[in-house]
């Protein structure tokens, strides 16, 4: 099992989501546990399809961090 870092961000109909790991992919959803799941779906679906056509499958390398700046 492989891990990817996603970032969802907030829009003025919900949320969207893409993984800086998976160029290309990306999804939409109302709500944040939708967008979740689906950006999930998508991930899978697109390194299935990279699979099939014999594409190498890229290995999840970003994380995430905070940092403090002053206001």
């Amino acid at each position: 099992m492989k891990k990817y870092l996603i970032i969802v961000e907030k829009t003025e109909t919900g949320y969207s989501a893409f993984s800086p790991d998976v160029p290309g992919c990306g999804s939409t959803g109302k709500t944040k546990h939708e967008v979740e799941r689906n950006i999930q779906e998508a991930i899978e679906f697109h390194l299935e399809g990279l699979r099939q056509e014999g594409y190498e499958v890229p290995e999840p390398t970003t994380y995430s961090s905070y940092i403090n700046i002053a206001a």
